[in-house]
């Protein structure tokens, strides 16, 4: 017997919703069953492209839907943790796109709806799912990079869209922060940060951030939307070897070089430079989103755990939120010209 598709609607229909929309739409076993924003103009840009979907500007049209079984919100980010907590309450599974929420108290929230109606929280934290990032993590795990790893830092820029709503920490370091906890395995016991506003006066929009492990490893963020590079990339240092993830190649995304230091055996407590051989490992051409849709609705179905699940989300939120409290102590604003 035929298990019935799950039924999803998609609620934002700005920059990332239609994509969502159109992961769901051709997902086996799955049906956009609602689409719904509050501009007329949103809904009607997007209307033809899923002909079959039920399109509406009310949220409470899909939550008193007593046939649909989630909701995903990619809505801005100051409503994430409230209409979680709604969707949730009303009885509905939910995927919302990274942070879950702008504070830890909220975060916390979410996942509290979560555990009380039983349903699945999941948070879009894209680069889990990317396959390159996914055999970074192999690569950690297996000791190919060597017994410890040194350090990690990550690059993303891009002379990018100014926003009033939150700073680059909080637009762009949601991503990195949630790979790097993902590498680590280990949540920070220290962090800082520093950044300016150098266009938009109280919105950083560059922020260079420091993380130290209790293992010792260290990592380095440099986030900008004020830059002339557009850079996603990171790079793994191993006490035997180092990996790259370059998100911006057309082909090897993920490069491993055999470099490093070996301990000389003509002399004691000397080292020698060791620059070998690199290679691209291979992974699968797979689009992200459509790993993570995909994965959203396997849990719907299943009752699985996902993979960047709401405790997974409050992490984030923690680790980004008191990176938000050493940049307000470091905060030193420069408007244009300086």
């Amino acid at each position: 017997m035929t298990e019935p598709p799950v039924r999803i609607g998609v609620v934002g229909l700005g920059y990332w919703g239609p994509n969502l929309a159109r992961n769901f739409d051709g997902l086996a076993g799955c049906e956009l069953a609602w689409c719904c924003d509050p501009s007329d103009e949103a809904r009607a840009r997007v209307a033809s492209a899923f002909p079959g979907a039920r399109f509406t500007g009310e949220l409470n049209d899909l939550l008193s839907d007593s046939e649909l079984d989630a909701v995903a919100l990619a809505t801005p980010v100051p409503t994430h943790a409230e209409l979680a907590i709604r969707v949730l309450q009303a009885g509905k599974h939910c995927l919302v796109e990274k942070p879950l929420a702008q504070s830890v108290a909220d975060a916390e929230r979410a996942l509290h709806a979560a555990r009380d109606s039983g349903r699945v929280l999941m948070v879009g934290h894209l680069l889990e799912y990317h396959p390159g990032v996914r055999k970074l993590k192999e690569l950690t795990e297996s000791g190919e990079l060597g017994e410890e790893i040194f350090y990690i830092y990550g690059n993303r820029l891009n002379l990018g869209k100014l926003r009033a709503d939150e700073n680059a920490l909080w637009s762009l370091g949601a991503h990195d922060v949630s790979v790097v906890l993902h590498l680590a395995g280990e949540e920070p016991s220290e962090v800082v940060a520093h950044g300016a506003s150098y266009v938009r006066d109280g919105v950083e929009d560059v922020v260079f951030c420091y993380l130290r492990f209790p293992s010792g490893l260290a990592a380095h963020l440099h986030l900008s939307w004020l830059d002339p590079h557009k850079e996603r990339r990171f790079t793994v240092v191993g006490s035997r070897r180092m990996a790259t993830f370059d998100d911006m190649a057309i082909e090897g995304k993920l490069t491993v070089y055999d470099k490093g230091f070996d301990e000389d055996a003509r002399g004691y407590g000397e080292y020698i430079t060791r620059s070998g051989y690199r290679y691209s490992p291979q992974i699968p051409n797979d689009e992200p989103l459509h790993v993570e849709c995909d994965h959203f609705v396997e849990c719907v179905r299943s009752g699985e755990r996902p993979r960047s699940d709401g405790e997974s989300g409050l992490r984030v939120v923690s680790v980004l939120e008191r990176l938000q409290q050493s940049l307000h102590s470091s905060q030193r604003e420069v408007g244009v010209g300086g």
